[in-house]
């Protein structure tokens, strides 16, 4: 079975990756626990209110908001994964501590209810009555403690999971089938995963049974009669349903779970198509099949749907092993989460260097991204931002036996056993600068060398170079996959020896052989612009380089007045280079006045706009 390395088995190299951990891990450590708890005390009775702190944690943490108390679950979630990770004992030693003072407030609330909320939430939308996502909130504490109890193998996480999940047991039972799957329509967030996990954790008939009666078959039939259930429905409600799902089947071996899982996939990806940066909805529902054209605008693409998709696109890959997955993953990492969390670049007319998080990432023109505040919102996306930016060091590296998957490329390195002899597989980009000057102090070693004269121009492949650590001989299959923004045939090279040329795109190229301590392979990627174009307006489009979608920066929306046929022709390199660093900048060459155009992940508080309207020769 193939199994993802992860934790300590993955060392992360990557500059801007580590960045955004490290702020990610500063951020956690920054939150009061106090802050975390406040809605769990006030519960229990714990905590009066009184002279309460205007500095507390806002939005959806207020004490007025029927969602309060989310938060804390994302935040036991990330550093859970960042501890699996790093092993951070600070860290924790602050989840320990949150823990203590949960399992008082259990006790407080009777023995088992431990939420932030009141029973009667539950009860309320059993009668029918408008409650906002109870259970939704209440999934979020238990996906913390599971994953606490995994990763931290702190045994209270589940102490106290256990005698909450009691309580749902007991509740649950006291409905119809009918009258429980109208309860399902209300929101319940990940619950059915919770469930899986216990099951698995515990092996528990209480599991079983919960799984059962969360069984959600006003949405899980009509997507295995193939029918579209999706067009217009909210995304992220259904989207951790059917993670449930696929830990339902991982669990039990069920395959009406797996059947369930690769049908939401079909209709929400395969048939329906995505925006150029891999995401999709708008006003957080999906867009109707292959119709995006109308649906561009101020709030595309949820944070939270990308993250949850990124998830089920990772489950998919371990069960077919088939990397258009995994192009999907990169598109939604590039342009989703590194362009919706933790930016840091250059100031805009004054604006801050640093953004923290945006709900949506807007694609209506022009547009700006709304950057929210460290103790102000606290919506669902501020959640998945912690746990999205918590350890970088995941979905890089697959293992199957003697069978090794890169699965995307990021310097860093993969630490595993192949018949019980201790491997690494080393992973570095050369980026073919020839200089390490990172500003303008003139304070690093500047040595005369080939490379920056070689490559006096940004190239126009990416060079990826893995050197293989090992005591003694080892028989291994190294697969690289093959991303399916190539623009033209990838080169692998074995110890300085061309193996191959392959054109192929949506697979993986395998390497296998008898590696020795310091072999090498070197992968040269073949990049440049694309114009993506709307599945229902070829004259609409956006461009990427690489899996990078650019924007071009403008305060006004704007045509594109073209002299031939292919956009791509439109924009030429513009100040590639700065220092030490070859940059992805592009600019028009035709239009007045010119459009400047970035990454969208580098994009802060400049005003935007990611699909232009094309005119080309002949065409008014």
């Amino acid at each position: 079975m193939i199994m993802e390395l992860k934790g300590k088995n993955v060392r992360l190299k990557e500059g801007e990756l580590l960045r955004r951990e490290e702020s990610n891990r500063e951020y956690l450590m920054k939150l009061e626990n106090r802050y975390l708890l406040r809605n769990y005390l006030l519960e229990a009775g714990r905590y009066s209110g009184r002279g309460m702190d205007e500095n507390a944690m806002g939005g959806w943490e207020d004490p007025t908001c029927q969602l309060r108390g989310h938060f804390l679950g994302h935040w036991l979630s990330a550093a859970a994964l960042r501890y699996q990770e790093t092993g951070d004992l600070e860290l924790k030693a602050k989840a320990e501590t949150i823990l203590e003072e949960l399992a008082l407030c259990q006790m407080d609330n009777g023995g088992e209810w431990a939420g932030p909320i009141p029973e009667k939430y539950l009860y309320w939308i059993g009668k029918g009555k408008s409650v906002w996502a109870p259970q939704y909130t209440l999934h979020k504490l238990f996906m913390g403690l599971v994953d606490v109890y995994r990763l931290m193998q702190v045994d209270k996480a589940l102490e106290i999971a256990e005698k909450f999940a009691d309580w749902f047991d007991r509740w649950s039972a006291g409905y119809t089938r009918e009258e429980f799957d109208a309860i399902l329509d209300v929101e319940t967030g990940g619950m059915l995963e919770v469930w899986a996990d216990l099951l698995e954790i515990t092996g528990r008939d209480c599991y079983r049974r919960l799984l059962e009666r969360y069984y959600r078959g006003r949405l899980f039939d009509p997507l295995l009669e193939g029918k579209d259930v999706l067009t217009n429905m909210h995304a992220n409600t259904t989207i951790p349903e059917i993670l449930g799902c696929a830990r339902a089947y991982e669990v039990t071996g069920e395959e009406k779970w797996l059947a369930i899982t690769k049908a939401y996939w079909k209709c929400a990806v395969t048939d329906r198509g995505c925006f150029a940066t891999g995401g999709q909805t708008q006003g957080e529902i999906w867009t109707p099949k292959q119709k995006l054209k109308a649906r561009l605008g101020d709030k595309n693409q949820e944070h939270c749907t990308v993250y949850n998709m990124i998830r089920l696109a990772e489950f998919l890959f371990r069960q077919t092993k088939d990397p258009a997955y995994l192009h999907y993953i990169e598109y939604n990492v590039r342009n989703g989460i590194l362009a919706q969390t933790y930016w840091q670049g250059d100031s805009w007319q004054g604006s801050p260097g640093k953004g923290l998080l945006t709900y949506f990432l807007p694609m209506k023109a022009p547009a700006r991204k709304d950057w929210a505040g460290e103790m102000d919102s606290f919506f669902c996306c501020h959640g998945t931002m912690v746990q999205a930016n918590a350890a970088w060091n995941r979905r890089l590296y697959y293992q199957e036996d003697r069978l090794l998957y890169v699965t995307a490329y990021a310097d860093s390195d993969a630490c595993f056993e192949v018949a019980g002899q201790k491997v690494v597989l080393e992973q570095r980009q050369d980026k073919m600068n020839g200089s390490l000057m990172n500003s303008s102090e003139n304070n690093v070693s500047q040595t005369v060398n080939e490379i920056a004269s070689t490559f006096a121009n940004k190239p126009d492949f990416r060079k990826y170079i893995f050197t293989i650590h090992a005591s003694s001989p080892v028989e291994l299959a190294i697969f690289l996959r093959i991303p399916d923004w190539i623009q033209d045939e990838a080169g692998v090279y074995v110890n300085g020896e061309m193996i191959a040329k392959t054109a192929c795109t949506e697979q993986f190229f395998p390497l296998e052989r008898t590696w020795e301590d310091g072999d090498k392979i070197v992968l040269t990627l073949p990049v440049g612009l694309q114009f993506i174009p709307l599945p229902d307006d070829p004259d609409t489009g956006a461009f990427r380089y690489g899996p990078d979608v650019l924007a071009g920066i403008t305060k006004q929306e704007r045509l594109l007045w073209l002299e031939s046929e292919n956009p791509v022709e439109e924009l030429s390199a513009d100040t590639e280079r700065e220092w030490g660093n070859f940059r992805t900048f592009y600019k028009t060459e035709n239009q007045d006045p010119a459009i400047h155009f970035r990454k969208l992940n580098e994009i802060g508080y400049e005003p935007y706009q990611i699909y232009f309207k094309t005119k080309k020769p002949g065409k008014q």
